[in-house]
């Protein structure tokens, strides 16, 4: 299922938080305290399409996006769970779970490129790698 030749793309290893490996996926957080936003990325090396997963992988993908959803409505609670694969900037397959809520700086527009990142704490990045 996973692949040796697997490399984060330098954006995300940038970007984001390694928080846990599931199964099919490297399970990222935007450090981005604005807002809880997660990244789902299939430990394979050149995808970048869902269909470029085989069939069985693209089952275990949207089983993975749904823990991951299910973990966010449980633990964040949101208004509204946004999940996305877009790709324009990072082709590498990946998918964007962000928790909104309706007092969140950008609600309700779309949050990329709105506002400046603001970093998390060490304390508030172990908080929430314990869920994981």
């Amino acid at each position: 299922m996973t692949d040796s030749d697997f490399e984060l793309a330098v954006e995300l290893k940038r970007d984001c938080i390694e928080l846990a490996d599931w199964p099919l996926c490297k399970v990222l957080l935007l450090n981005d305290s604005l807002y809880p936003w997660f990244v789902l990325v299939p430990r394979q090396a050149g995808l970048k399409e869902i269909i470029d997963l085989s069939e069985d992988d693209q089952v275990v993908y949207l089983k993975e996006s749904a823990k991951l959803s299910k973990l966010l409505i449980e633990v964040f609670n949101p208004d509204k769970l946004n999940v996305a694969a877009l790709g324009n900037m990072v082709p590498q397959l990946h998918i964007h779970h962000i928790a909104r809520f309706k007092t969140d700086i950008a609600w309700p527009a779309p949050i990329w490129g709105k506002f400046a990142a603001v970093p998390y704490t060490e304390e508030q990045i172990e908080k929430i790698k314990a869920r994981f």
